[in-house]
């Protein structure tokens, strides 16, 4: 007979989620027993990875999809984008604590300052960046965009999309606190720590399922080839899409109609230092019709393991795999009584998206280097290579007898608090403080009203609105800034 293990709380998922949730439960409770399993031969290789995502820190600095235009040609309602920057400050903030207390090593090894940018053409998109700016100058959390139509003064933001240009043509917002993020190094970063807290950590170990007691714990299951018997009192379930199969398999009612739509994303690349010295920003311009808010085609400074490059996309594919290690059954796996007309239902609602993912699927890659060209006139294709990004799966939310396609992330708790998971995907990492937080509030409720005091010297303007006071939001980014290393 195996010896029974006994932990606290057990973290399914080597990425930026577990490792968030495991240094948050060891910072408020130093005892708390943890034990992370990651199915692969090391942490932070999906979407942790940092060539598996765009290293945006979305702050809604230049993402058009948290602010689409109005209907009447009204100003745009910014509600969205600033309630996206107020949680990004959050997790700023938290980092910033990490750096102090040692957890984290040197910022620049996980965050640099690079300036995000909104980059539009035509008169109609002008018009609608032109009013997104008018409602976003005054916010205290966007202080210092600024808009141009200037071909020069553009040129001067980012010289490589401005070639062979006219006048008027184009039109672009630009702001110098944005940020390139790498969260893979920082996920190692946390885990690393953890495992020096006691953590145990277990690599090429894949959770096949979970049950739970009558007592409410729980068992982790570890497959028919694993002699243990391995226990818990709490699951956080963080495994990317593959959250999905595993939240189902625990049996909680919570989870039933909901299923996921995977996406793959391609990009394309360049590390020649000729090209890449041309640009320093993240720019994002207005999506095709019908595309996810996922696929914005962006022109990105990326920074890893201090060498710079570029990255352009991304491409959309159709991919039945959860994971980008994943197996082409994940998504007729996951098809359940329960879910099937969600599934059906989005399907027919978003046409539109199923035509954009089938012409992306089909285009060639010349196809592709025109998109590029459109941001970039003069790009060489020689200096560019391409390459398959991270995998997403993109929430299908049941609502009624029927499903919507839902963008972001949504946290799944079981009614007694006992297993929680993760399903979605953007703005995911940027806001990982504030979704783990709730997280955190959701599984124990008590134990988090006794941590508030220790959780606001994490975050000082945790419980707050910064956008709301813009003296205390002044004070906090150029804090957080300072510490971490970046513009304030």
């Amino acid at each position: 007979m195996p010896e029974s293990e006994s932990y606290d709380y057990a973290l399914i998922g080597g990425g930026i989620m577990s490792a968030t949730l495991g240094v948050l439960l060891k910072l408020t409770n130093p005892h708390v027993r943890l034990v992370m399993f990651e199915r692969l031969s090391e942490v932070a290789a999906e979407s942790s990875n940092p060539w598996n995502n765009a290293g945006t820190g979305h702050a809604a600095l230049c993402e058009l999809n948290y602010m689409p235009d109005s209907k009447d040609g009204s100003l745009p309602d910014p509600s969205k984008a600033i309630a996206i920057n107020e949680q990004f400050q959050v997790s700023r903030q938290f980092w910033a604590s990490l750096v102090e207390l040692g957890i984290l090593s040197t910022p620049s090894s996980f965050i640099r300052t690079v300036p995000h940018m909104t980059f539009v053409q035509g008169a109609k998109d002008i018009d609608y960046l032109k009013r997104r700016h008018l409602a976003l100058e005054n916010q205290p959390l966007f202080s210092g965009m600024k808009f141009s139509t200037d071909l020069d003064e553009i040129s001067g933001w980012a010289p490589l999309i401005t070639q062979q240009r006219k006048k008027q043509d184009i039109a672009a917002t630009f702001i110098d606190q944005g940020t390139d993020v790498d969260y893979g190094e920082m996920t190692k970063q946390m885990i690393t720590w953890l495992k020096g807290q006691g953590m145990k950590l277990e690599m090429d170990t894949e959770v096949k399922s979970v049950y739970q007691f009558e007592s409410g714990k729980w068992q982790v299951w570890l497959g028919a080839s694993q002699n243990r018997l391995i226990h818990a009192d709490r699951v956080f379930v963080g495994a990317g899409g593959y959250a999905l199969k595993l939240l189902q398999r625990s049996g909680i009612p919570e989870i039933n109609g909901y299923g996921t739509f995977p996406v793959s994303g391609h990009f394309l690349r360049t590390d020649n230092p000729e090209v890449v010295a041309q640009h320093h920003a993240k720019v994002y311009s207005q999506a095709q019709v019908g595309a996810p808010p996922m696929s914005v085609p962006h022109l990105d400074t990326r920074i890893v393991d201090g060498k710079p490059s570029l990255l352009f996309g991304p491409f959309a594919g159709l991919n039945p795999k959860f994971l980008k290690s994943g197996s082409i059954l994940d998504l007729p796996l996951s098809i359940r009584p329960a879910n099937l007309l969600p599934y059906l239902s989005v399907a027919f609602r978003n046409l539109g998206l199923v035509s954009y993912l089938l012409k992306e699927v089909t285009k060639s890659r010349s196809e592709k280097f025109a998109s590029l060209q459109e941001f970039v006139p003069d790009a060489d294709a020689n200096d560019w290579s391409y390459y398959e990004a991270g995998q997403r799966a993109q929430v299908i939310k049941p609502v009624g007898r029927g499903g919507v396609l839902q963008f972001g992330t949504e946290v799944i708790t079981s009614a007694d608090g006992s297993i929680s998971g993760l399903l979605g995907a953007s703005p995911g990492a940027s806001v990982s403080v504030s979704v783990m937080l709730e997280v955190l509030e959701k599984m124990q409720p008590k134990q988090f009203q006794e941590s508030k005091a220790a959780l606001a010297k994490l975050i000082p303007s945790f419980e707050k609105k910064l956008n709301d006071n813009p003296a205390l939001a002044k004070k906090t980014l150029k804090a957080t800034a300072k510490a971490l290393g970046l513009k304030a």
